[in-house]
């Protein structure tokens, strides 16, 4: 029976995990972040990785770039600003952003 048990919870984090990697994906579409954010490349702004990398280890990252991602700033990978996000993205949804975007590797 305990193998049973494993075997479904293994299955039930696969796939909590793909539901969050759609979830940031749809995040990222919905704010327009993939106008100038690529997971891999520098494009306008700097990579998602890279953003992950920055601020790994971090403890008031979170806070950090959910105030960048509302009010928009410049200084932290270079002089282009970043523009404020629009109001039809919520707070809620800036915050899992952010989340998603720390855990990326």
């Amino acid at each position: 029976m305990k193998i049973h048990h494993l075997v479904v919870l293994s299955a039930a984090l696969l796939f909590a995990g793909n539901a969050l990697a759609e979830d940031g994906a749809a995040l990222l579409k919905k704010g327009n972040c993939t106008t100038c954010h690529n997971m891999d490349k520098k494009t306008v702004g700097p990579s998602l990785k890279a953003i992950a990398a920055k601020y790994s280890g971090d403890a008031a990252a979170q806070a950090k770039l959910e105030a960048k991602v509302r009010n928009g700033g410049s200084g932290s990978f270079g002089s282009m600003a970043m523009p404020k996000t629009g109001p039809n993205v919520s707070d809620a949804d800036i915050t899992a952003l952010v989340s998603w975007i720390l855990a990326v590797k």
